[in-house]
């Protein structure tokens, strides 16, 4: 069972080292059972007035505050670990150190880092165009009301309306013969 003084060690630890510090798998859980037990505790003694229950009291408030303190702690340095990771690769040792769930933060933080990377690398050779949404089309002949790819009523649309619509819808109406782009200056 952790303690306040288990708690407020491994605060210290992590305050003042720059790699993420070791815990043990089951520290929020043990953290958890500690505040619940404080909670109980004070739930059964409510009512009488005893400096030691304000003095117990005061230190669950205390303990709630440097567990908070400590996981943004180790979010802060997580976060640094994936923008160095980015860019150079992981250190084994830090990875090891984190919880389960921290690991599923770092993994999504660094595909989210990798997709970034990759769309600044399209956009810098020019390998992809950005795509527009919706298309200008002036339209060649009536077309009735229609259904598009989500299921939402389109027109009906008579000869040389110009309208903004999706452009998978558009490049339909095109090649259908039924409208023309409408070019932008």
């Amino acid at each position: 069972m952790i303690t306040y003084n288990d708690l407020y060690e491994a605060l210290r630890k992590e305050k003042y080292s720059e790699q993420l510090q070791p815990i043990s798998k089951s520290f929020i859980k043990e953290v958890a059972d500690y505040i619940k037990d404080k909670e109980k505790f004070f739930n059964q003694k409510e009512g009488n007035i005893l400096t030691e229950t304000q003095k117990d009291k005061k230190q669950l408030e205390n303990a709630i505050s440097i567990f908070r303190e400590l996981m943004l702690r180790r979010k802060k340095k997580i976060l640094d670990l994936a923008f160095v990771s980015a860019e150079t690769g992981l250190s084994k040792r830090d990875f090891e150190n984190m919880l389960s769930f921290e690991k599923q933060v770092f993994d999504k933080i660094m595909k989210s880092l990798n997709e970034g990377d990759k769309e600044v690398e399209k956009l810098l050779t020019g390998r992809e165009e950005i795509t527009e949404k919706n298309r200008l089309v002036v339209f060649k002949l009536e077309v009735s009301e229609f259904l598009d790819l989500e299921g939402n009523k389109l027109g009906p649309f008579k000869i040389g309306d110009i309208v903004n619509i999706p452009s998978e819808i558009a490049n339909i109406l095109i090649v259908d013969n039924k409208a023309d782009p409408v070019e932008e200056d």
